[in-house]
């Protein structure tokens, strides 16, 4: 049995930092993102391409390997990465940028707390893009905060644009909002992300599933084993996740981390600006301050 503890919680301006991939096609994967979710060239870092916001947020990198091999089915990695939009209207130019670019939408959702809107990049990567609603307006229920999956109202979504809105792209103020990972198994991930991490635990009303955040927010990771329950990491080099960020405040907050994991066990290596470690997944995480 995984025995779940709960550590000091992580600062309440914990936030998540750029998810990289690696993909085997880099020029038409990045031609993606420009054209169809609308991110703009970064300068490089680490062999990696960026692409971000348009006030130079970093939100996504590439890593090109044209050997990388398909993740295998029922494995563990990415569910999906979520850009969070700033606004309503930001969201519905997001509808009509992705449609500009002849690419579809796999699903769309009210989730009480945000709208969502899904795809998937040219290798399969799962991709939210979404806006979240004034946190006045979060209901809980139970004690738990209030998170459901229910038709979105598109027309709604689409009215908030004025007409002949000009495209220029992912806007200032979007960040990453949230990294939905797969995982083994649920018991394992919470005693991680909140019995070591500090994760609170947000919502746990979706049968194998867990949604964890810091400082109140809906969910920074959502973890699930829809389709990869027991299954294994993918084999070292093979498409899809390389590594997402975590960005706490403080270097002293990055070393309390430290000192958790290595008190439970985890090995950690040190990296840059930051440290990485892998959760009990395989799923690797770089825990660093803000650049």
């Amino acid at each position: 049995m995984n025995e779940i503890r709960t550590p000091p919680g992580l600062p309440a301006a914990t936030a998540l930092g750029p998810v990289r991939l690696r993909v085997a096609d880099l020029d038409g994967v990045a031609g993606f993102y420009r054209r169809a979710i609308g991110l703009h060239d970064l300068p490089p870092a680490d062999g990696a391409l960026r692409l971000g916001a348009l006030d130079g947020t970093p939100l996504v990198e590439l890593v090109g390997d044209p050997a990388a091999s398909a993740r295998p089915p029922r494995s563990t990695g990415l569910f999906h990465l979520a850009i969070l939009l700033p606004s309503r209207a930001d969201l519905a130019q997001a509808v009509h940028r992705v449609t500009g670019a002849g690419w579809g939408f796999s699903g769309a959702a009210d989730h009480l707390v945000s709208e969502a809107l899904y795809l998937n990049d040219p290798e399969g990567n799962g991709i939210e893009i979404y806006r979240d609603r004034p946190r006045d307006q979060w209901a809980h229920r139970d004690g738990e905060l209030e998170m459901g999956t229910l038709a979105i109202d598109l027309d709604g979504v689409l009215g908030a644009l004025p007409a002949g809105t000009p495209d220029e792209g992912v806007p200032d103020g979007t960040v990453m909002g949230h990294v939905h990972l797969q995982v083994h198994d649920v018991g394992a991930a919470e005693a991680f992300y909140n019995g070591v991490l500090g994760f609170d635990v947000m919502v746990r009303g979706y049968p194998g599933a867990l949604f964890v955040a810091a400082g109140g927010y809906h969910h920074h990771l959502g973890l699930n084993t829809w389709s990869s329950r027991g299954g294994a990491a993918p084999p070292a080099g093979s498409r899809g996740l390389d590594r997402y960020r975590i960005h706490l405040p403080a270097r002293a907050d990055v070393d309390a981390v430290a000192g958790r994991l290595a008190t439970a066990g985890h090995e950690a290596v040190a990296d840059g600006d930051g440290l990485v470690v892998r959760d009990p997944s395989g799923n690797a995480v770089m825990i660093a301050t803000a650049p």
